[in-house]
C-alpha cells in the first residue's frame, strides 16, 4: 500500500481495526483493495515462526541465549582470581545456603551417638546429627583400628537408592550387595581401608529425612516434595544437601582426630552432585572426586530424564557445570566417569572436562584436575578415585 502524505494518518491507520481502516480509505479516496491487502499483510506469519511446536528445539534456543555471566574466559591467575572470587558468592546465594544461615543464625550442630559395632577391621558407628533445629540427618562413622593420630576425613554422600547406608557396606539383599561390591558403591569401606575416618550421610530426601507421605507409601526418596517446599521459600535440595555436608565437617573438626588438611568428598551419582557442589562452595574440602556426574547441564540434565533435585532455578544463566566445577581450583579435582553411562553421556563430560582444564590451568594446577573413564556405565570406579587421593593428598 502507498503511504498517505500525512503520516499521522497512516500510522492511525495502522493500529486501527478493520472498520476503521476501511472508513479511512473512504475519506482519503484510497481503493479497497489497498486496504484489503494491508489486512492481509498484518495477519502474514513472520518468517522466524514455526509449524509445530518442538519442546526440544525450544530448550536448545533457551540454553543458547542464557547469559552465562560466569562462564570462565579468562587466560591467568589473575582473571581466576578475579572470576572466582565474584562467582562463589553468587552461587552460594542461589543455591540458597545465604538463606539458609540467616534462618538459623548461630546454629552450632549436634550429634548423638545411637550404637557402635566391631566389623573386623573397622569399628562402624551409628550417628543422628542436627544439621538444623528441625533436621535430624542419619549417618554412619567407620574408624580404622590402631590409629591413634589424625586422620584424613572422606564423607561419602550416596546417590538414588533405598539404601541409605550402602556405602558403609550395609546391605538388605543380594542384589544391594552386587550394587555396593561388584558396582564398588561401597565407597566409605573403601575409605576406611585405606585409612580414613569415614562418615557415610544420609542423603536429605532419603531414608528417614523422606516426607511422612512417602514414608507411609515407602517410596525410595522424597526429591520432589523437597524440592517443591523449597522453592517456596527460595531454597535448593542441591543447597539443603550441601550445608549438611558444611555441618557434618563443622562437627567431625570438633569432635573427631581429622586432619584438617585432609578432607575428602566423594560420591556416585546423585553423591557426585553433592560431591561437586560442596566443593566449589565449601573451600575446607581439600579433595573433590565426583562420580557419575560431572557433564554439561545442557545434554545431561537439559536433554535427558533425571530426579528433579537436580535443578537450580537460573544455573545457566551463571555458567556451565564445568564453571562451577572451577570454582574448587586450585584444589585436586578428578571426575569419575563410565563410558557407557546413558544419562551423563561421556562426549559431553568430555566437553566439559576441556573446558575445566582450561580453568585450572589459569589457575596454575593443570596437573591436579583429572578425567577418569570406566569401561562400563553409571556406576563408581575406585581404580579413578584412591591413586588420585594419594597424589594428591599431601598438597
Amino acid at each position: 500500500m502507498l503511504r498517505p502524505l500525512n503520516a499521522k494518518i497512516y500510522d492511525l491507520y495502522l493500529k486501527k481495526g478493520l472498520m476503521t481502516r476501511l472508513a479511512i480509505c473512504l475519506i482519503f479516496a484510497l481503493p479497497l483493495n489497498q486496504c484489503q491487502l494491508s489486512k492481509q499483510t498484518s495477519l502474514s506469519k513472520p518468517s522466524n515462526l514455526v509449524e509445530k511446536y518442538d519442546e526440544s528445539g525450544h530448550s536448545s534456543l533457551l540454553y543458547q541465549s542464557a547469559k552465562m555471566e560466569y562462564a570462565f574466559t579468562g587466560k591467568d591467575s589473575k582473571d581466576f582470581l578475579k572470576w572466582q572470587k565474584a562467582f562463589r558468592p553468587k552461587l552460594i546465594k542461589t543455591l540458597g545456603l545465604e538463606l539458609i544461615e540467616k534462618q538459623n543464625p548461630g546454629f552450632k550442630p549436634k550429634a548423638e551417638l545411637l550404637k557402635s559395632e566391631d566389623i573386623g577391621f573397622a569399628v562402624r558407628e551409628y550417628w543422628h546429627i542436627w544439621t538444623e533445629p528441625t533436621v535430624l540427618i542419619p549417618f554412619i562413622l567407620l574408624r580404622p583400628k590402631s590409629k591413634n593420630h589424625k586422620l584424613g576425613l572422606v564423607i561419602t554422600p550416596h546417590g538414588h537408592g533405598k539404601n541409605t547406608e550402602l556405602y558403609a557396606g550395609i546391605y538388605h539383599n543380594e542384589a544391594e550387595r552386587e550394587s555396593g561390591e561388584t558396582g564398588e558403591r561401597n565407597v566409605a569401606i573403601q575409605a576406611v581401608k585405606e585409612g580414613y575416618i569415614a562418615i557415610a550421610p544420609t542423603t536429605r530426601g532419603f531414608g528417614d529425612t523422606r516426607s511422612t507421605e512417602d514414608l507411609k507409601k515407602d517410596l525410595a526418596y522424597s526429591c520432589r516434595t523437597l524440592l517443591m517446599h523449597d522453592l517456596l521459600v527460595g531454597r535448593t535440595p542441591i543447597g539443603d544437601r550441601v550445608w549438611d555436608v558444611s555441618k557434618i565437617i563443622d562437627w567431625a573438626l570438633l569432635n573427631l582426630p581429622i586432619d584438617k588438611n585432609k578432607i575428602i568428598v566423594t560420591g556416585n551419582s546423585g553423591g557426585g552432585t553433592i560431591t561437586l557442589f560442596a566443593a566449589a562452595c565449601d573451600t575446607r574440602i581439600k579433595i573433590a572426586i565426583p562420580s557419575s556426574y560431572f557433564c554439561t547441564f545442557t545434554e545431561s540434565i537439559g536433554t535427558l530424564w533425571h530426579c528433579d533435585c537436580n535443578y537450580i532455578p537460573g544455573i545457566l544463566q551463571f555458567g556451565e557445570m564445568s564453571d562451577i566445577a572451577g570454582l574448587i581450583a586450585p584444589r585436586p579435582f578428578c571426575a569419575v566417569q563410565g563410558k557407557m553411562d546413558t544419562i551423563f553421556p561421556i562426549e559431553a563430560s568430555k566437553k566439559a572436562f576441556n573446558h575445566l582444564q582450561k580453568i585450572y590451568t589459569a589457575a596454575g594446577a593443570s596437573e591436579k584436575c583429572e578425567l577418569y573413564i570406566g569401561s562400563e556405565g553409571h556406576r563408581y570406579y575406585k581404580a579413578g578415585v584412591w591413586p588420585f587421593v594419594k597424589t594428591h593428598i599431601n598438597d
